[in-house]
C-alpha cells in the first residue's frame, strides 16, 4: 500500500533542523551544522545542501567564520511547515495537467478543494509549536 501524500526524508530533516534553530531564537547562539546533524540525527553532507536551500529560500541566515552557524531569518511563529515544504519540495499536492474527459474538470476543482485545506493546516503549524523549551513537553496531536 503506497502513502497518498509523502513527506520527503529532505522536508522530515529540514523541518528537524528548523525547530532545532527554533529552540536556540532569541538566545544570539548560532547552529553550527556539526551540531545540527548531530541532534537530529541529520547527515551532515546531505544537511549542508538543505541548509543550502533553506538560506537561498529566505529561511535562515548564514554567519561565516570561527563563529559562525546558521540561524532563523525571521522568528519561529512567523516560519509555517507549509514554508518549509515549499521551499524543498514544491507544492504539497500536485495534480496532473489533464482535465479533460467528461469529469475532469469537477475532478479538478475537488482536488483544488483537498490541496487547500492540506496547504491551511500545514500553515497552521509553526516551529514555535515544536519548539518547547522544556524537554520534558511534548507536543500532542
Amino acid at each position: 500500500m503506497s502513502s497518498w501524500v509523502k513527506i520527503s526524508v529532505k522536508v522530515d530533516y529540514a523541518c528537524r533542523v528548523l525547530v532545532e534553530m527554533a529552540r536556540l531564537h532569541g538566545t544570539g547562539q548560532l547552529s553550527q551544522i556539526e551540531h545540527l546533524a548531530k541532534v537530529e540525527a541529520v547527515p551532515s553532507n546531505f544537511l549542508a545542501q538543505i541548509l543550502s536551500e533553506l538560506r537561498n529560500a529566505g529561511l535562515i541566515i548564514s554567519k561565516r567564520g570561527i563563529q559562525g552557524g546558521y540561524m532563523l531569518a525571521r522568528p519561529p511563529d512567523q516560519i509555517s511547515l507549509y514554508d518549509i515544504i515549499k521551499t524543498i519540495d514544491g507544492e504539497l499536492l500536485e495534480f496532473s495537467g489533464n482535465h479533460a474527459g467528461r469529469s475532469g474538470r469537477k475532478l479538478k476543482q475537488a482536488w483544488g478543494e483537498i490541496r487547500a485545506t492540506l496547504d491551511e493546516k500545514a500553515r497552521s503549524y509553526t516551529l514555535d509549536t515544536f519548539a518547547a523549551k522544556d524537554t520534558g513537553e511534548m507536543y500532542h496531536i
